[in-house]
């Protein structure tokens, strides 16, 4: 190996920030890691600090070189990934945030996006950006800050605003306001990005009222976006890759090719299927968004996402205290020859895709005198594994595409009972990868292609490597029964909600 010969991968996330080390090959090699603040001043409102995550990437940075005994040049590249549509506003003059950044899971613009619905506008974004009107994107986090100050509105009509995701942000401080860019697949999140022309849309930013001179420039995601101060850490060096969290994920799991699909699960549930070079836009409110713009590659991806997987999991473990921990839900559920008729509906915040009921709440369904522990756990699994087939139940339909495989990443693949479920109530085979943190590979990969430390996409899917493969062995008239019987659960909580 040569003394220049690393990946240097920043996965800015929700919660933390890693820096991550890969050699050419995509192998990791270390990491380092740190949390940054979360504030809630208000119900429903959740914010960061940009200056503490910019400054914690910076000393991670150095960090990582001093702890593997590196300098700034032995790093080949760089690649980010970043949590999608947390928006910030910041001044081009000092490089200083005008408000803290807005986060993606904030619904205090809730109000405004009705707006917009109710003016009958929401199939036209769709067609658009392959998006709903929904707080969760950027673009009406870009309105409340704008007009939340008179002066900043005006500012920012002057160009001296710059609007950008995470990944923008730092690529500015990085390369001390020199680029101000993004790629896109965090474009594609912001609600303002025509996913067809892959332009920003002139039409939405007049109807929006956003001024078009703050937005970042849209570039692929493998590029050499710009170079490193050299005042940084030491060398100036290339960055050649952005990519948003979920797309990278799925660049990750080597998801390149039409009808591959990917799940990631952690806290929720994210589900993509590459679609190919066509958008379609879904017929069930499933998201369209762009999965990645490479040298040789584009293609668009259906995504869907479910608000509760290990989340599910944390409940029993810190409300109920039914289980001491994860590993504990997998023991319960195979002691069990079937689920006894019970099923757990966790809208504990309403139900995400496909059925968009914010109203919903949570329900535990078809209890007896005999229901103890063990069904409550295993119904709380089977949710996530019925969750995933609503959702790709609806990708079939609306992609015309039959997958053959799912490819499984995130904390709850280590459930094997889990897994094998999955593998049996979707009827298709689910692959697990030699190395789970997709996301930060993903990245690793976007950026040596961009750095032309490899050549291809064809190059990419070479790397990946399959731990282990779970195939359906369940009879196919067990399957139907079990999920007809979360679908009458269903039914029965999205009733009460109207109620």
């Amino acid at each position: 190996m040569s003394d220049k010969s690393y990946i240097l991968t920043i996965d800015q996330g929700t919660t933390s920030t890693r820096i991550i080390l890969f050699n050419q090959e995509g192998r990791f090699i270390d990491y380092v890691q740190k949390s940054h603040q979360q504030f809630f001043p208000h119900n429903g409102w959740v914010e960061h600090n940009p200056e503490e995550i910019w400054k914690n990437v910076y000393n991670l940075g150095k960090e990582i070189l001093l702890k593997n005994n590196l300098t700034a040049e032995s790093i080949l590249t760089i690649g980010i990934t970043n949590q999608r549509e947390t928006t910030i506003l910041w001044n081009r003059k000092t490089g200083k945030a005008v408000y803290p950044a807005i986060v993606w899971q904030d619904r205090r613009t809730a109000e405004w996006c009705d707006h917009f619905k109710e003016q009958g506008l929401e199939n036209k974004v769709i067609h658009k950006t392959g998006l709903v009107l929904d707080p969760y994107f950027s673009v009406s986090k870009i309105a409340w800050i704008l007009n939340s100050d008179k002066n900043l509105k005006q500012a920012a009509q002057k160009g001296e605003i710059a609007f950008g995701t995470m990944d923008s942000f730092l690529l500015w401080h990085l390369t001390e306001g020199k680029v101000h860019a993004t790629d896109v697949t965090n474009a594609s999140r912001t609600l303002l990005y025509n996913i067809h022309d892959k332009c920003w849309d002139l039409e939405l930013l007049s109807l929006f009222d956003i001024p078009i001179k703050i937005l970042p420039a849209v570039l692929p995601n493998s590029f050499l976006f710009g170079y490193t101060s050299k005042d940084l850490w030491g060398a100036a060096i290339p960055i050649t890759g952005m990519i948003g969290d979920q797309q990278a994920a799925l660049v990750g799991q080597a998801c390149l090719k039409e009808g591959m699909i990917k799940a990631t699960y952690g806290t929720g549930g994210f589900i993509l299927m590459n679609i190919g070079k066509e958008a379609k836009i879904s017929e069930q409110k499933l998201l369209t968004t762009i999965a990645y713009q490479t040298n040789d590659a584009f293609a668009y991806a259906f995504e869907g996402s479910f608000f509760m997987a290990g989340a599910s999991v944390e409940w029993l473990c810190d409300k109920l205290e039914l289980v001491k921990n994860a590993h504990e839900t997998e023991i319960l559920a195979a002691s069990l020859e079937d689920n006894q008729g019970v099923y757990l509906i966790p809208a504990f915040t309403g139900l995400g895709a496909p059925y968009w009921d914010p109203y919903a709440r949570g329900a535990i369904i078809g209890m007896t005198r005999a229901t103890g522990k063990a069904e409550v756990a295993r119904a709380t699994l089977e949710s996530v594994v019925y969750q995933t087939k609503d959702l790709l139940d609806i990708m079939i339909q609306d992609s015309g595409i039959k997958p053959i495989v799912l490819r499984a990443d995130g904390g709850m693949v280590h459930n094997k009972w889990l897994m094998q479920f999955l593998a049996d109530i979707l009827s298709i085979n689910v692959d697990i990868p030699s190395y789970h943190e997709t996301t930060a590979l993903g990245a690793s990969y976007i950026a040596a292609l961009g750095g032309g430390l490899l050549k291809s996409s064809d190059d990419v899917m070479k790397y990946w490597y399959k731990h282990h493969s779970y195939q359906p062995i369940m009879v196919e008239k067990q399957q139907k029964i079990l999920y007809k019987g979360w679908l009458c659960a269903l039914q029965r909580i999205q009733t009460n909600s109207m109620n």
